[in-house]
């Protein structure tokens, strides 16, 4: 996936939705501790092509 498509992805959420992911990413600690949830690291495994 490349950054087109994330930006698609992205611009296809609804407002509230597109708030509270800009505010999750806007707080590094916010970040960081949802990229280290295991459904966040299936979804980059996913991305990464990894199985």
């Amino acid at each position: 996936m490349d950054k087109k498509e994330i930006d698609k992805l992205i611009k296809g959420l609804d407002k509230d939705q597109h708030d509270k992911l800009m505010h999750a990413l806007a707080d590094k600690s916010e970040a960081e501790r949802i990229l280290k949830t295991p459904e966040a690291q299936a979804i980059i495994k996913k991305l990464m092509g990894e199985k």
